[in-house]
């Protein structure tokens, strides 16, 4: 028996006027979970008694208590055993049901945003007839079985049914598996009538006395630069529980670009179709496609659940909410570009959108008990403003710098990453949060990296390294008790920010959230990415007061500042050593190395560890060096 659209929406609708009836109080995000995870289900939806029955009494009795509305909550934001829009609908949640299409499993399994009684999975599934991407398959869907189980073998099979892969939506397919226990660890697969994909491994969220939990952190994972040693490594690690993705995940541009200099010698070209740079749905699904070839992207995608959120390259570099620095006007409409990279990216990631897949908003929560709460940004696409540059603040002629003009535009109090709407969900959420620990996952520095301004002044890339070590040995100088000159005392103080991309650019939203942070009197941490460097930085507002900590993850194979500045190793680790003495709240850095960061958060303390291999140019990298710090609570 099934229960279609409009019946569907119906009850959807009435159960909403009594939420808002019986629950004035609750927030919006709490509003819209319940709205988007009913209004982005299939068209047609296999009736459930349980969950019909609970709303049908639900609406009858006009009441709804606290546990109620939790029930409901779940209910909708881990979906009615259906997938998410892209993958189609459950047809049968029956065990006996048996797929009737051959079909291949072309890219592993993969699962993603969990909760304490759900999570995503999620495999590609191509018809035999076809190994085409999208439409050039000769057949346009696949029936496809699903299995959640307790155990590696499927003795104890908790949940399946039967969903379609079709060829509008790449035959990626996505699952949102609900009715588990928390703080559980499950396995499945998936089945055609001639293949069994590889068996996942994931993990449900904690919901009470959690002990501990070890996160992987991962961004900034380039294709033609290397292996992606980094996810290979954290894929054996037993103690990491969930992987945080920061973005980054691919990169959109063409085979002769950015960080393809040894990609011909290590076989890591793009294929011909997909060699130029990224624009269309077709050509971000087969960037997509090419990645999740990798050993170890495929791995940490099959052992760990992921959590994650997009940065730039996924659309393309700096993107900001109407344009973008590698957008030009004779590239096409940016928002059809962005909207085919926001289709692919829904497609092939195992994300719960929590407004749906025709928005863009993928701001969401997810809670450890009452150990952590972890606030997922977007300070990307959604509501960002254009970046400054310093370039044209200085005339182009007498290359005198408008400082005036500058200081009035960087310190705009309309300018902002996050937007007023984000902001306000993620104070609000900080507020509610019955969590010790609050932990921010976002792509950029939010620290401040005030460099000293005589190194923007003419100092040549390459010779920028050893100037920053003289100014560090100025610095040096200083700390021994030596007296300093006026003009060695304005070398080291007078400085700027040297990434304008990052918070350092949006001074006054960064002012408003830190005091945000202040406010809620709770040990927080702010994740990044986005710089290919490892970082730890102190957070404090402007005038000094530490409000919480930073931590930079470095990037998989994307090449960081000993590219950018033609540093080889030594040099390297001497400028990562200089520079905590210029830059005030910057406590240690790495500029060579590429890497994964881990965070082990307890109760009383929280551990990040950096963890970095020794080569990606071949498969034979491994974890060689590591550097620890302990925060505590």
């Amino acid at each position: 028996m099934w229960l279609f659209a409009a019946q569907y929406n119906s009850i959807c609708s009435k159960t909403l006027t009594v939420i808002m009836d019986s629950q004035p109080d609750i927030s919006m995000s709490q509003t819209l979970s319940i709205k988007m995870g009913f209004r982005f289900c299939c068209m047609s939806v296999q009736q459930n008694n349980d969950i019909t029955g609970y709303l049908t009494n639900l609406i009858k009795s006009r009441h709804m208590d606290r546990r109620s509305f939790i029930k409901l909550s779940s209910f909708a934001g881990a979906s009615v055993a259906v997938s998410t829009g892209l993958a189609g609908c459950t047809v049968s949640n029956s065990a006996n049901s048996q797929p009737q299409t051959n079909a291949t499993f072309t890219h592993g399994v993969a699962s993603g945003d969990p909760l304490k009684d759900a999570v995503i999975i999620w495999t590609r599934a191509v018809p035999d007839s076809g190994a085409g991407s999208g439409s050039k398959s000769g057949v346009a869907k696949a029936d496809i079985l699903w299995e959640m189980a307790s155990d590696a073998d499927f003795a104890n099979v908790v949940s399946s049914g039967i969903v379609e892969a079709k060829a509008i939506h790449d035959f990626t397919v996505k699952v949102d598996v609900a009715g588990l226990s928390p703080a559980r660890r499950y396995f499945y697969r998936f089945k055609s009538a001639n293949n069994t994909s590889p068996v996942g491994e994931t993990r449900t969220l904690p919901e009470v006395d959690v002990s501990n939990v070890t996160f992987g952190i991962f961004s900034c994972s380039n294709y033609p630069a290397g292996f992606f040693t980094p996810y290979m490594e954290a894929a054996k690690d037993d103690n990491i529980d969930y992987v945080l993705h920061l973005g980054d995940y691919i990169y959109e541009y063409d085979g002769e670009g950015y960080a393809t200099e040894h990609a011909k010698e290590i076989g890591r070209t793009y294929a011909p179709d997909n060699d130029t740079e990224l624009y269309t749905l077709t050509d971000y699904r087969n960037r997509y496609a090419l990645y999740r070839t990798d050993e170890g992207l495929l791995s940490l995608h099959q052992n760990k659940p992921f959590i994650v959120v997009w940065d730039d390259h996924e659309i393309t570099n700096d993107t900001y909410k109407d344009g973008a620095e590698n957008h030009q006007a004779d590239e096409g409409d940016f928002y059809a570009r962005r909207a085919a990279a926001v289709q692919a990216y829904y497609e092939w990631l195992p994300i719960r959108p929590p407004f749906g897949t025709e928005r863009l908003e993928i701001y969401r929560q997810f809670t450890f008990g009452k150990l952590l709460d972890l606030y997922m940004l977007d300070t990307r696409v959604l509501a960002r403003d254009k970046q400054l540059e310093y370039a044209n603040y200085r005339d182009a002629e007498t290359k005198t710098f408008d400082q005036a003009r500058f200081m009035k535009d960087i310190g705009n109090p309309n300018r902002g990453l996050l937007g007023e709407t984000q902001r306000n969900w993620l104070h609000s959420s900080m507020q509610q949060s019955q969590a010790k620990w609050q932990v921010l996952g976002q792509q950029l520095l939010i620290g401040r990296m005030l460099f000293p301004v005589s190194i923007f002044n003419g100092v040549e890339r390459k010779a920028i390294p050893d100037h920053v070590h003289r100014l560090a040995n100025i610095k040096r100088k200083q700390k021994q008790g030596g007296a300093l000159s006026e003009q060695e005392f304005a070398l080291i103080n007078t400085v700027m920010p040297y990434n304008l991309d990052a918070w350092d650019g949006y001074p006054v939203e960064r002012e408003q959230v830190l005091m945000q942070l202040k406010s809620i009197g709770k040990p927080v941490i702010a994740l990044a990415g986005d710089t290919h460097n490892a970082w730890h930085n102190k957070l404090t507002l402007k005038d000094g007061t530490e409000v919480g900590v930073e931590l930079a993850t470095p990037g998989v194979t994307s090449p960081g500042m000993e590219h950018y500045l033609s540093m080889g190793d030594e040099k390297a680790k001497t400028l990562a050593d200089d520079l905590p003495l210029l830059i005030e709240d910057l406590q240690y850095c790495n500029l060579h190395q590429r890497g994964f960061m881990t965070l082990t958060v307890s109760q009383d303390s929280a551990t990040a560890t950096w963890h970095y291999v020794d080569v990606i140019l071949t498969k034979a990298g491994k974890v060689v060096n590591t550097h620890s710090f302990e925060i505590k609570a």
